[in-house]
Order: C-alpha cells, then sequence, then structure tokens
C-alpha cells in the first residue's frame, strides 16, 4: 500500500464473549495496544481500527447480516449450549470408559444440533466467499470410548471422588454434575459441516500438544518435572472450569479438588507421558 500511495483500510474488530466475561478488562488494555501499533508503524501509514465487545452465546444471532469479512473462533465451538438432556451419567462428569452408551451418543446429538446452528447463525452474518477459521479441541479417533479421550476427565472425577471418601462432597453431587463440551472426531466434524450446507470445507488439520505445555520434549535439554507439570495441568483445566465447578459444588473445595487433580496428573504422566490434547482446525468459506 505505502509503493502504490493508497490508503489503508478502516477495520473493525468485533470480539464475542458470553456475558460474564470482563469486557473491563479487554477495554482497559486497547490504549496500550493502540500506542504499541503508533509505535511500531508510521502513524499516517495506519488505517483506523476500531475495537468492540459482543455479549452473547455464539448459538443466536450476534451480528447484522453480511456485516462480518473474517471470522476466527479459538477453542470454543467443542463448549455446548448445555448439558445433554436426561443423562444417566452417575460416577462421571463427562463421557468416560465407564459411560453408558446412551451417554455418548447424547453427546454426539447435543454436538450435531449445536455445530450446526453455529454454523446456521455465521452464514447469515459473513460475507458471501468470506472465510471463517475455527480452531477447537477433538479427538484423533472414532472411539470415543479410547482412553486419550477422556482420561483426563476421569482423573477430575477421582479428585471429587477422594474428596466423596472424606466427606466433603456429596455422591451425588458427582452424579448430577457434566461438563457441557464435547471433543468430536473429525470425520464428525465434516458430516455436520457437509449437512448444514452454508459453507465450503476447504481444509481440516488435526494436531496435537502435550497436556503441559511447558513439556517440550522435543528439547534434548528438557527435564521432566512429574510434579511441576501435575500443577501445570491442573492449572489449566482449572482456569476453565472453575466457574461451572463452584457453581454445581461450591466454593470451598475448589483449592482441594485441584490439588488432588495436580497429583493424579503428576502420577498419570509418570507413568504414560504420551497423553496429548487434540486440536481440530477447520477453515471454511460462505457459499
Amino acid at each position: 500500500m505505502q509503493q502504490n500511495n493508497c490508503k489503508a483500510p478502516e477495520i473493525e474488530i468485533c470480539l464475542n464473549d458470553l456475558p460474564q466475561n470482563d469486557f473491563n478488562s479487554i477495554f482497559k488494555s486497547l490504549p496500550a495496544f493502540y500506542e504499541k501499533i503508533k509505535m511500531e508503524k508510521e502513524e499516517k501509514l495506519l488505517g483506523a481500527c476500531f475495537v468492540s465487545g459482543v455479549p452473547g452465546s455464539f448459538y443466536r444471532r450476534l451480528f447484522p447480516r453480511k456485516s462480518l469479512h473474517f471470522v476466527h473462533s479459538s477453542y470454543s465451538v467443542h463448549w455446548l449450549s448445555q448439558v445433554p438432556e436426561r443423562l444417566e451419567n452417575k460416577g462421571n462428569i463427562y463421557m468416560a470408559r465407564t459411560s453408558p452408551p446412551t451417554v455418548f451418543e447424547a453427546y454426539l446429538k447435543q454436538f450435531q444440533m449445536d455445530f450446526s446452528t453455529f454454523l446456521s447463525m455465521r452464514s447469515e452474518e459473513i460475507v458471501v466467499g468470506g472465510p471463517m477459521i475455527l480452531t477447537f479441541v477433538g479427538r484423533r479417533i472414532a472411539d470415543p470410548t479410547d482412553k486419550d479421550c477422556c482420561i483426563l476427565w476421569e482423573l477430575l472425577t477421582k479428585s471429587l471422588l477422594d474428596l466423596v471418601s472424606e466427606g466433603l462432597v456429596e455422591k451425588e453431587a458427582i452424579d448430577s454434575f457434566n461438563f457441557p463440551f464435547y471433543y468430536p472426531y473429525k470425520d464428525e466434524v465434516k458430516a455436520i459441516i457437509e449437512k448444514e450446507g452454508s459453507f465450503n470445507l476447504e481444509r481440516l488439520e488435526v494436531s496435537e500438544c502435550n497436556w503441559d505445555a511447558n513439556d517440550n520434549d522435543d528439547d534434548e535439554h528438557f527435564v521432566f518435572d512429574k510434579d511441576r507439570s501435575g500443577k501445570n495441568v491442573a492449572n489449566l483445566i482449572r482456569a476453565f472450569t472453575e466457574p461451572l465447578v463452584v457453581s454445581h459444588f461450591g466454593e470451598f473445595i475448589v483449592d482441594d479438588v485441584f490439588k488432588k487433580f495436580a497429583n493424579h496428573v503428576a502420577d498419570h504422566l509418570c507413568s504414560e507421558k504420551s497423553n496429548k490434547v487434540i486440536n481440530i482446525v477447520v477453515s471454511l468459506s460462505k457459499k
């Protein structure tokens, strides 16, 4: 643009999260963000950048029709609009190897409905040909009962059951609690996109990373510390599950349950250090 003496375009960035999100923290960081842009680029070459927050569930319309030129969702689409209804999953808090087949069917059905709704809502908001990039957690194999799909949540269940034995949590409270997310297999994702029909699937990639992002097993100088990794994983999981745990069990158990969880994860990583988080990245374009 500089060589052609063209003026930089104006850019509008619309951020979305649930209403409980503290948008004020984001807005307070904007002056420093704008100042950084001015420092790194010649101000006269900058186009105007406008940032706004749009609170609300992405399972409904959020923006005017054909107003978006690019959509990016990062680690969100695997979150369901709700826990599947009439779920009988006693002794578990997510799909587990001991869960009955009806649990796996209910979770898949809920994801199919929710992901289809997400695609339908965004298809009304994005311009024809507009790209959409989605990154979310999934699984690398079709069988949802494989330990790689659910062992992390089984360890968190084990941590809660430890508190039952200590008299701090009622067993019935665990039986009535389930997380509202689903880690899909790539073929499930493809099938929903094709059936909903609003987008072309340009590319789908599956990648993996260690449970503990600081565990760089490709670095020959890295020294594995099971206790440190256990705490790192527990802190990561706590960051996005704590509100749900608190709302169901109460705030008084949070520190104890995640301390126990860190220990269980550490012991597990010591015996099976190959556990991975599976990421699915999907590139779509509006038909």
